[in-house]
């Protein structure tokens, strides 16, 4: 190659290269300013505003939202308010903008336990389910974003709610986590400005392609009056809770909360996936006061240059926007310098003023959701062509030089500019830090109107809900609606909804039809289970079967040709089509065609099976067969039968197969059902037997066919048929099959289709067999509902669904079907069930939450001052602080149980009282245990009942005393109501004690070796007709084993239940006794343990062994899922107790003392021994009781039974002496061969002391 030639060839390189650098400058430009689409808004804000549509009204009629500080949320109103200005540590003002319902939030939705939702941030939970309702809105199922690379971006600023939950990154982070979102989840604390910078980071992130979907936002609830307290101080509050935005009358600033949430994309993306757009982000920018008169005091260089870098990311000038909704809190430092940066900007070198607002003057500071609470009302004026006024206006701020530019106060409502040219609006947020920002929206870009002509077909509205109650007011919400095509209603609900457990269906072709279905539509739940398809047999054909389905699918259209659809089914005559010739390749063709449909619609069995010819079919699908070598059965089949001598009759009866007594000539040709039967053969036979069931007054009916199927009478044809099945190829299923051909054998067989034709149809057994592998919904595939109700009844606790029914119209049954199996928990891809419709997002009701209130109480509340009371923290769900006795070594531990903050205890309810579970008490005694040092709970008995009040709530306290010579220490569990003048009441009396001995725990292999299992099946409503009405947290029981006299259990506790912050979560443990609870009798309560010890605390899951222990107790022995012990008791004794006995507030139980001589029997396997003091010198008396008492040991040792001594001056009661040659016998206690403490014992329950009896020192 010559230079010259090498030289062209490297100039054409250069300039190709050259013109792709270029294109990839030109394209990260565009990128870098491509505009961002609004596609959906949600939020809350003070007033009721639960959507922007709601937030719309309210800045559109002027509404005030100002109200009394909130009295629900444990603040000292009383005590912090105090009028006069300056007073420490009060506030001037008691009014405010706030949420209604800043506690309530819909727990169960979200998967999350009572427990963990009320010490959830509430501004989590409100930025969860604004979330939510921005997904909706946009017309996405949020549940449908799992998994992609969709960012979160919130801006949060308070930080002041309970203790450990109110992390700021958990605000977005629970969204995404919530939600399984993978994107950048990033929380922004930039105070007032947070949701704006917010923004402006999503919009840098979808730009850069981090993201292509980005919730941005922000959340603002006020769990503390703090931030009150502290601008009461500065003087900087509003006396009248009110923000007087740029008006003269300004006077500070007046408090706000709420969230806001925007749904964003690129403006590419968003028109190419179709999506709505609101509006569209032009620009953004964000920077810092820096080095300025004050980190607090804001800075209007800083707020001008904030402006200028915005209107250059949009590539805009001054003139090119509107208006502008300022930062505008109403203060009189703020609001001039704000005014005088926009008059010096926005202000210059236009022809028509910038009108200026603010939000804030309807619902105050909203804070870290102000931000976005502009962009919403401005995409809202925006599409609505107004801009509505400003509220508390008197006149302009005098400390404003409003002749230095072209700016305008919007003191009353007006239409928006007329432009040639998109409407646009800015938007600034300021934080107290120092950290601007300054957001350009502008109008969506116009789209041309596509007319479409749709044509009224039956559409499924598909309505779910987490709870029944939630699935009974979405279905009222959705009833409201007018105006809406109902396709487009049908689409939005089947793609943009998720569907959960409770659900409901109704089909029509107008809004009428529809809207009034929904007044009487009954919920069902989507169960769990697999699903078998049922192909119908012979009977069920009818003309025109399959025309109106050929018409409207294509997909039923394909495959009905291609598997020979039989022209006598849409002829004339039913008798042609009645000719098994016709009937069985027709059947067959509209059955293989069917499923080809609902397969298209994502709609596919677990297993399949069929009746006689349906088998054929299923075979087919399954894979057994090629559809060419299928036609070439069904075809032989049915012409050989056709071929055979006309007679012979079939019979149904109702009866029993072994109630039928067969004679010659008569076969069983099918068994569909415990009392179903049909029988063929020769006519005169079969009759025969048909009028002997008539004659008991059975119901029977007679076949309208021209021949005995399944009987002797096929034989003929059975040499020939054969040796057609012997040139076809069969395959193993590719599908789960039942066969139901009493003949036997596999699919894949020749042989089996030849016995098929002959055998009868066990049609019945093949339905049980589909339940006991799990199958619980069945789909008949046919042209009629056959097989679903003789199918009902042969199983229990199964969902039957028809896809066609005789005489009706065939898509609208189908549609219908459909349905009906969604609704019982069948999968359905609903995109490709609607392509082609032309359907559309449609504008529905989001999700109808059902808010229960969580907000923990002050105590919790104000756990961080615990130090300033003198009190230590306890640490513990139902402890919150602990403080040391003033004399001696013991402690007190108190705590406060509600079932409001502690949802979870009202879950406990025996004989309809809600009461403190006995495990409870064994939590708190383990808790007060390890406080002391004390590692085992010897002794506890409860006395009376813990009531738990459905309002408010107990105090409680745990009272350790002074340790012992032996370490043991006394412990008692006391409780009073919310009020500080009742009494107070103890529940429990125990023993805390030393020295815990490391379990031998034989629970690793599982199921025990010899273990039955025991069925379990409605335990909890067993138990509910005991007097147990357990909640889902209490509801733990997963198995049962027993193995003689042992019980052995599976429990678990469900997810989020928070077993991690408990020794043993007492639902857990109380879950591991339900097994011995099963079945009648009375209702029993835990009375005693003895011999407590916890091995391993936080798990929640649990292995259990369950044992008598005599004397009608038992002993329990618990361990983890590997098999490591948990927890041990070595008695625990319960018993029974009444309604009366729950609602007195007598104690349920108390010691009683029993008399008892020397030798006697206080318990069946407790022998008393009074030991007498010796005469003498006291060496050899001492000698002489010891030898005695030590040979009654060793009796007791030989025969398995436990002695109590009774001793008389062996210890000093109140200063006497003490007779020494007593007093060895209570040192004896202390070891016995092998190093075991001795045992006293009185009726069957450890004591540390045998109490003296009258008389006794």
């Amino acid at each position: 190659m010559s230079n010259e030639e090498k030289l062209l060839d490297y100039l054409k390189r250069a300039t190709s290269d050259l013109r792709d650098t270029r294109k990839r400058l030109a394209d990260a430009q565009r990128r870098e300013q491509e505009p961002i689409a609004i596609i959906s808004m949600g939020c809350r804000y003070p007033g009721g505003v639960g959507s922007p549509e709601d937030l719309w009204q309210l800045v559109l009629d002027g509404v005030d939202t100002v109200r009394p500080l909130p009295t629900d949320r444990f603040w000292d109103l009383d005590g912090i308010y105090d009028p006069t200005p300056g007073a420490t540590g009060k506030i001037y003002s008691n009014e405010g903008s706030f949420l209604d319902d800043a506690a309530g939030f819909d727990a169960e939705l979200f998967r999350i336990s009572p427990r963990e939702a009320a010490e959830m941030d509430p501004q989590q939970r409100l930025l969860l389910e604004t979330a939510w309702e921005t997904l909706e809105r946009a017309g996405i199922d949020p549940l449908s974003l799992k998994g992609s690379r969709t960012g979160v971006f919130a801006g949060v600023m308070y930080h002041d709610y309970g203790a450990g939950t109110s992390d700021g990154s958990l605000v977005s982070g629970r969204v995404a986590y919530t939600l399984g979102l993978e994107g950048p989840a990033i929380t922004v604390d930039t105070a007032c400005s947070s949701s704006l910078v917010a923004l402006h980071t999503a919009i840098r992130a979808l730009r850069a392609g981090d993201c292509p979907l980005a919730l941005a936002g922000g959340v603002t609830v006020m769990a503390t009056p703090e931030t009150f307290v502290e601008f009461s101080r500065q003087r900087g509050l509003s006396p009248t809770g009110r923000c007087r935005a740029f008006a003269d009358g300004s006077d500070g600033v007046g408090w706000g909360e709420g969230s806001g949430m925007l749904l964003l994309a690129r403006l590419s993306d968003a028109q190419r996936l179709g999506y709505p757009i609101l509006a569209v982000v032009r620009g953004s920018a964000v920077n810092q006061d820096g080095a300025s008169n004050g980190i607090s005091a804001p800075n209007g260089p800083s707020q001008r240059r904030v402006i200028r870098q915005a209107l250059a990311s949009a590539g805009l000038g001054t003139s090119d926007v509107d208006v502008v909704e300022a930062h505008g809190t109403g203060t009189t430092l703020g609001d001039p310098i704000e005014a005088q940066a926009l008059l010096a900007t926005y202000g210059q070198d236009r022809s028509e003023p910038l009108w200026l607002g603010s939000i804030k003057s309807n619902m105050g500071h909203t804070q870290a959701a102000a931000g976005v609470a502009g962009i919403i009302k401005m995409v809202m004026a925006i599409r609505h062509g107004v801009l509505p006024k400003t509220l508390h206006v008197d006149s302009p701020s005098s400390h404003v030089d409003w002749t230095a530019g072209s700016v305008e106060l919007l003191t009353e409502s007006r239409a928006w500019p007329a432009v040639e040219r998109p409407r646009r609006a800015g938007v600034s947020s300021f934080g107290i830090s120092g950290t601007n920002a300054h957001v350009i929206i502008e109008q969506a870009p116009s789209v041309e109107a596509v007319e479409r002509s749709v044509v009224a077909r039956p559409v499924p509205w598909l309505i779910s809900g987490k709870t029944p109650d939630a699935l009974s007011e979405q279905v009222s919400r959705l009833s409201a609606v007018e105006g809406v095509e109902p396709l487009d209603v049908a689409y939005t609900l089947a793609t943009g909804r998720a569907a959960m457990e409770q659900r409901a269906v109704v089909v029509g072709s107008s809004l009428d039809e529809l809207v009034a279905g929904l007044s009487g539509v009954a919920g069902v739940t989507a169960g769990a289970g697999k699903t078998a398809f049922l192909f119908t047999g012979q009977g069920a054909q009818q003309l025109g079967m399959g025309r109106e389905l050929y018409e409207r699918f294509p997909v039923f259209a394909e495959a009905w040709d291609a598997a020979g659809g039989s022209a006598a089914a849409w002829g004339s005559d039913q008798d042609v089509l009645n000719q098994t010739g016709n009937a069985q390749p027709a059947l067959f063709a509209f059955e293989v065609a069917l499923y080809r449909l609902l397969e298209s619609w994502g709609v596919r069995p677990d297993f399949v099976a069929g009746h006689s010819v349906g088998e054929i079919a299923a075979a087919h699908i399954a894979g057994v067969l090629s559809l060419e070598d299928a036609r070439a059965l069904v075809s032989a089949r049915g012409r050989l039968m056709q071929a055979l001598p006309a007679g012979g009759a079939m019979v149904a009866l109702q009866a029993a197969e072994d109630e039928v007594v067969l004679r010659p000539g008569v076969n069983i040709a099918a068994v569909n059902g415990p009392q179903s039967v049909v029988i063929s053969g020769l006519e005169e036979a079969v009759l025969e037997v048909k009028a002997e069931f008539e004659a008991l007054g059975r119901k029977t009916s007679r076949l309208k066919v021209s021949h005995a199927f399944h009987s002797a009478l096929m034989d003929p044809m059975l040499d020939e048929f054969r040796a057609v099945v012997d040139g076809l190829s069969f395959a193993e299923p590719t599908l789960a099959v039942v066969a139901t051909s009493a003949g036997g054998g596999a699919w894949s067989s020749a042989e089996y289709w030849v016995g098929h034709v002959r055998e009868a149809v066990r049609f019945a057994d093949a339905v049980v067999e589909l339940s006991t592998q799990g199958v619980t919904r069945f789909v008949e595939v046919g042209p009629d509902a056959v097989l679903t109700g003789m199918a009902a009844n042969s199983v229990e606790d199964a969902a039957f669904v028809a896809t066609q029914r005789r005489g009706r119209g065939q898509e609208r049954e189908l549609v219908a079907g459909v349905a009906q199996a969604w609704a019982l928990g069948v999968s359905v891809d609903w995109e490709a069930f609607f392509a082609g419709r032309d359907a559309r997002r449609a504008d529905l009701p989001t999700y109808a939450f059902q808010h229960q209130r969580f907000w923990i109480n002050s105590v919790w509340t104000q756990g961080s001052d615990l130090g300033s009371a003198g009190l230590a923290a306890a640490e513990h769900p139902l402890l919150g602080a602990v403080v040391a006795a003033p004399e001696g070594d013991g402690v007190v531990l108190t705590g406060w149980l509600s079932t409001q903050t502690q949802a979870w205890l009202a879950d406990h309810d025996v004989l309809g009282t809600v009461l403190l579970p006995g495990t409870a008490f064994v939590e708190l005694a383990i808790q007060a245990g390890d406080h002391v040092g004390c590692d085992v709970v010897e002794e506890l008995t409860l006395e009376a009942p813990l009531v738990l009040p459905e309002r408010g709530g107990v105090a409680i306290q745990v009272v350790v005393g002074a340790a012992g010579d032996d370490g043991a220490r006394p412990v008692s569990v006391y409780s009073r109501l919310d009020d500080s003048e009742l009494p107070w009441t103890r529940h429990a009396l125990g023993v805390l004690a030393v020295g815990a001995q490391v379990p031998v725990v034989e629970l690793a292999e599982w199921p025990p070796a010899g273990a039955s299992r025991v069925d379990i099946d409605g335990a909890y409503d067993q138990l509910l007709r005991r007097g147990y009405a357990y909640g889902p947290v209490f509801q733990g029981l997963k198995a049962v084993w027993r193995r003689g006299e042992e019980m052995f259990a599976e429990v678990a506790l469900p997810e989020g239940a928070g077993a991690e912050r408990f020794g043993l979560h007492p639902a857990l443990l109380d879950s591991a006794m339900h097994g011995e609870l099963l079945g009648d009798g009375e209702t029993h309560l835990p009375f005693a343990w003895s011999g407590v010890t916890l091995h391993a605390s936080g798990a929640s899951a649990l292995r259990v062994r369950m044992a008598p222990a005599g004397n009608d107790q038992h002993s329990l022995t618990v361990a983890d899922l590997t098999g490591q012990p948990v927890l041990t008791v070595a008695s625990l004794a319960s018993r029974p107790v009444t309604p009366a006995q729950l609602s007195s507030a007598e104690p349920l139980f108390q010691l009683a003392w029993q008399p008892a001589t020397t030798g006697s029997l206080v318990d069946s396997d407790l022998v008393v021994e009074h030991v007498a003091s010796a005469e003498g010198d006291v060496l050899g008396g001492v000698r002489s009781v010891a030898s005695v008492v030590l040979e009654r040991i060793r009796a007791a040792l030989s025969e398995d039974t436990r002695i109590a001594f009774v001793t008389r001056g062996a210890v000093s009661v109140s200063g006497e002496d003490v007779d020494l040659t007593v007093a060895p016998v209570w040192g004896s206690r202390a070891g016995r061969p092998g190093g075991e403490p001795w045992s006293f014992c009185l009726g069957g329950h450890r004591l540390r002391r045998l109490v003296p009896g009258p008389g006794a020192r």
